[in-house]
């Protein structure tokens, strides 16, 4: 099955996307070509789930570090960033774009959002709208990778696609060393023994239990999800 056959798709995105060059707060330009990118893959037919994260706002393993927050509390604070995006996404979707969009939160907070219900997850994404899974896991200790990898196979997404500010996953951070390798694929294993920075080991084994292949690309251009879907050399592909 080529990539660019998948209805059902998990979209990964840092908060840091939607804070621009800083990838501090909200930028609104990145936050409309974040909505952008979504909307196009929704007219394409496609079933778009998103799972953000909420380092533009509050970052808890840092905080935990550096303020010394017990790491529970910092979790949970972080988790709450992630509903102040998911919330942010929505209006752009909904209000300039006129495309129906649920956010699903694991943390129940029922004036601002659904609660997150599997059945209930899935029923809106065959009814074609935008899916936003915010509140990460609902527990501490799990970062928003997993809580995507998690939610991708319990709605029976197809594929995850993860967007970085590089074109794919490399040997060494290619923004400061000139000679980092690009990888076109990588397995499962590759990912977990080279401690490549693509997701946690606890996401990448969900993923790797139930086949379920990632994408990593850069988001940025326009149409630069669907383009990743339909051209490998895109990204790299872990499977």
């Amino acid at each position: 099955m080529k990539a660019s056959d998948y209805t059902r798709i998990m979209i990964k995105l840092s908060g840091e996307m939607l804070g621009g060059e800083s990838g501090q707060g909200f930028d609104g330009k990145a936050l409309e070509m974040v909505a952008q990118e979504l909307a196009d893959m929704q007219k394409a037919g496609k079933e778009v789930a998103v799972v953000i994260g909420g380092g533009n706002i509050f970052r808890g393993v840092k905080a935990a570090s550096d303020w010394e927050i017990d790491r529970g509390s910092a979790d949970y604070m972080g988790m709450l960033a992630t509903v102040i995006n998911g919330l942010g996404l929505q209006a752009v979707l909904e209000n300039k774009h006129g495309i129906n969009t649920r956010v699903l939160s694991a943390i129940n907070m029922q004036e601002l959002a659904e609660p997150y219900i599997r059945r209930k997850a899935i029923k809106h994404l065959q009814k074609k709208r935008i899916v936003i899974f915010a509140g990460g896991t609902g527990n501490p200790f799990f970062t928003t990778d997993t809580a995507a990898s998690l939610r991708a196979r319990e709605v029976g997404a197809e594929i995850i696609m993860k967007a970085t500010k590089v074109d794919g996953v490399y040997d060494k951070d290619p923004t400061v060393n000139t000679d980092a390798k690009k990888y076109d694929s990588l397995s499962y294993i590759d990912v977990i023994s080279k401690k490549l920075l693509v997701m946690d080991a606890t996401a990448v084994t969900l993923c790797m239990e139930a086949k379920l292949p990632i994408v990593v690309f850069k988001l940025g251009e326009p149409g630069c999800i669907m383009n990743a879907l339909d051209d490998s050399q895109a990204g790299t592909l872990v499977q």
